[in-house]
């Protein structure tokens, strides 16, 4: 039903769902229609116009009615178009698995064989192959369904070469399965969705080719009607009686059109990148649809980060995913902010709020303002966000394997980021991407500036990704967990170079994680979120040494001692709140020791004196 759903919300792909099925369904019922014989002639009848008594669309020079013989041949050219499509998508995929998962001799034989049909022109191949078995309709299907199964061979073949040496291969392989088996369970489920794609946005050429074989006459044979067949009679009267061709022309463009469209929405709709919100692809930027009037910034020299109030929402049809719900940040220059919370807590989406980087649909900002230098990023125009982004704010991605181009080599890529900001000649703007790799320590930079990132480390990549972020010497950068998939020494290694680089540039951070040994590590003041809102924020030695919060107590006790004797690690019972569903009152108070039942009602403010503030009505008591 989720399907059909997103089809359903495309509207052009429900429009041609809307056609198809309206001429499918007329083409089954053709037979318990009150029609008349589409193959009876009447040569006194020949060539009556549209809307004639007894023929609403007119008869052909031999006085055939028209509309008998256009629901009875579409009926016929989707049977035949979607016929070879089957046997297309069947032979094609079958070869392609094969080959794919095969590999070696047998991919090159099966792969050669395919190339040798591809350097064909497809329709001369299917005139020569209707040639040689003769004309007729079943022929011209098999002619069509041959020259279209190097398309289906070509396609599943190179997504099973890329499913063949994946680790769940590899773990299916080692279980014991047979090659079979591992085909069955394990590639063809992967591959199907392609398939079943690719016969979607093809069932439409393949009745169009069908349709111009049977117009050259080597298709439909006399008197059976398939649409080609009959704009193939009605062209000799295109000038006399033009209804003749101009009715199975119409009929022929809505198929085809209507197949086209829902082929490209079940082709969304079957992509899980597509599927989360809406069926097109997201904007440059986050859309902003705030509910209120911007606040008012404040008069004089403010923090260099100011966010105030910030909601940002995933709407998905009738549903909405309230992530960041009412966020409020300040970071001076220089000064290093740790934000810090539970996978799920809306730390990285709050990140990329800042710079309007959150996927839209279906991300949209609904409140508060972002101010960098007291500029506002969510009122700013395309261009004006363009040159913030990577310029004066750089953002360090948590996956570096994932944003890294796999095509460019690094260096190609830290060129790219300096001169989209600055016109500087490419060899300068390689010599300055060299320095920026020696400077976050990658050991012989010029030869690994002409690496591709596969062909890194974890720890080197992640490197590129921090020259990246600083080599436009930014005023704020924002790490988002740079360090979560890397091994301990690596980490530490990571954290030196970031520590280093901000003191030595004076640079501001937002350091995104959720392990309070690197916040005590690297981080001047520390933000803990929980379900999309900060529950206290204050400097990082008071928080650690004096929690005020239950769920920052509750986090900082999860966190295992070494040396320290024996203590039990601590866990917090039960999950966070579903952000579609959040409860009233405090979001913690489900899994809170301390919860009353005023904790469940109204709004709980952030309140606190000085740099200590905490979103909570039976604090923790400070010790003295």
């Amino acid at each position: 039903m989720t399907t059909l759903r997103l089809i359903w919300r495309n509207r052009l792909a429900a429009f041609g769902g809307i056609v198809l099925c309206a001429v499918v369904v007329v083409a089954l019922l053709a037979p318990l229609l009150p029609l008349p014989d589409p193959d009876l002639t009447a040569p006194a009848e020949r060539l009556k116009p549209p809307f004639s008594a007894g023929a609403l669309l007119g008869t052909d020079h031999l006085g055939r009615d028209l509309l008998s013989r256009l629901i009875w041949g579409t009926r016929l050219s989707l049977a035949v178009g979607i016929a070879a499509a089957v046997i297309a998508a069947a032979i094609g995929s079958t070869i392609g698995i094969i080959a794919g998962f095969r590999g070696g001799r047998i991919d090159n034989l099966l792969m050669r064989g395919i190339d040798m049909l591809m350097a064909f022109p497809y329709i001369l191949l299917a005139l020569a192959i209707v040639a040689v078995l003769g004309p007729g309709l079943v022929n011209a299907l098999y002619a069509v369904a041959a020259v279209n199964v190097p398309f289906f061979a070509r396609n599943i073949r190179g997504v099973t070469v890329g499913l063949a040496h994946r680790e769940f291969v590899d773990a299916a392989r080692l279980s014991g399965k047979s090659g079979a088996r591992l085909v069955f369970t394990e590639i063809l489920p992967n591959v199907l969705p392609v398939i079943v794609i690719a016969m979607s946005t093809t069932i439409g050429w393949m009745i169009l080719e069908t349709a111009g074989l049977s117009f050259l006459g080597l298709g439909s044979q006399p008197p059976q009607a398939d649409l080609g067949s009959m704009l193939g009679e009605g062209r000799k009267l295109l000038i006399t009686a033009p209804h003749a061709s101009i009715v199975p022309g119409v009929m022929i463009f809505l198929i085809v059109m209507s197949v086209n469209l829902l082929g490209d929405g079940v082709r969304d709709a079957l992509d899980p990148r597509l599927r989360s919100g809406a069926l097109s692809r997201p904007a440059a930027a986050t859309e902003v649809r705030r509910k209120a009037a911007t606040p008012a910034a404040g008069a004089g020299a403010g923090p260099l980060l100011a966010v105030e109030g910030l909601e940002t929402e995933f709407q998905v049809g009738a549903r909405v995913y309230r992530a960041v719900g009412g966020v409020d940040l300040a970071i001076a220059p220089g000064e290093c902010l740790g934000l810090i919370g539970e996978s799920g807590s809306g730390k990285s989406v709050t990140a990329l709020s800042l710079l309007r980087l959150v996927a839209s649909p279906p991300g949209v900002i609904t409140a508060g303002a972002v101010r960098i230098g007291g500029e506002d990023t969510l009122a700013m125009k395309p261009e004006a966000l363009r040159r913030i982004r990577g310029a004066r704010v750089s953002y360090i991605f948590q996956d570096p394997l994932g944003t890294l181009h796999p095509l460019l080599r690094v260096g190609d890529q830290l060129v790219e980021a300096i001169r989209a900001h600055a016109p500087v000649p490419r060899r300068a703007a390689w010599a300055r991407a060299v320095a920026m790799l020696e400077r976050v320590q990658i050991p012989n930079a010029a030869a690994r500036a002409r690496s591709y990132p596969h062909e890194l480390s974890g720890g080197m990549r992640q490197r590129v990704g921090i020259a990246l972020a600083l080599v436009n010497d930014p005023e704020l950068v924002i790490a988002d967990e740079p360090t979560t998939a890397l091994d301990v020494t690596v980490q530490a290694g990571i954290l030196a170079i970031l520590d280093g680089l901000r003191r030595e540039r004076g640079l501001s951070l937002l350091f995104i994680t959720h392990d309070f040994g690197v916040v005590s590590q690297l981080c001047d003041r520390v933000a803990v979120m929980y379900a999309g809102r900060i529950v206290e924020t204050g400097p990082t030695a008071e928080v650690l040494a004096a929690p005020r919060h239950p769920y920052t107590r509750r986090l900082i006790a999860c966190v295992p001692e070494i040396g320290a004797g024996r203590r039990r690690l601590e866990a917090i019972p039960g999950l966070p709140p579903p952000v579609d569903a959040l409860p009233e009152g405090c979001a913690f108070a489900p899994r809170c020791d301390k919860a009353a039942e005023r904790c469940r009602t109204g709004q709980i403010a952030l309140e606190g004196s000085g740099d200590r503030a905490v979103r909570c009505l039976f604090p923790e008591e400070v010790p003295a």
